[in-house]
């Protein structure tokens, strides 16, 4: 069976890219409950604008392999801002079927990296940049 490294990555663009643009387009409308998160930390409730480009414009770039590694490191810091500021007390915590409580965005963390260290493939709208 020959490799086929540009398809697997295609199918991992569409899989991170198109799961957390789920979660952005809910968000449409409705980033009041972050800025109330971000005010009781201390933070500027201007920040949870930032949603939209972390789980909407990053994904639909990744999703069409545009500047895939710079779309990924903005869809990574996304994802780690959710981790530190909504689930920080579940960083250590398991499920009840023993799996970790996080494993979801640990998920789109992992795929994200992966495609910041080898880009977007050949099935990409652009592939010759060194952010692509």
């Amino acid at each position: 069976m020959n490799k086929n490294t540009d398809l697997g990555l295609l199918i991992l663009r569409i899989a991170v890219g198109g799961l957390m643009l789920l979660h952005g387009i809910a968000k449409i409308g409705k980033t009041s409950f972050i800025a109330g998160m971000l005010e009781e930390k201390g933070l500027p409730s201007i920040l949870s604008y930032g949603v939209y480009f972390t789980e909407i414009i990053a994904p639909l770039l990744i999703i069409a392999g545009f500047r895939t590694r710079i779309s990924s490191v903005v869809y990574i810091s996304g994802a780690l801002f959710a981790l530190f500021l909504v689930h920080s007390n579940q960083i250590l915590s398991l499920n009840e079927a023993g799996g970790w409580q996080l494993e979801l965005l640990g998920l789109y963390i992992s795929g994200a990296l992966t495609l910041f260290f080898t880009g977007g493939g050949k099935l990409a709208v652009s592939s010759s940049n060194q952010w692509d």
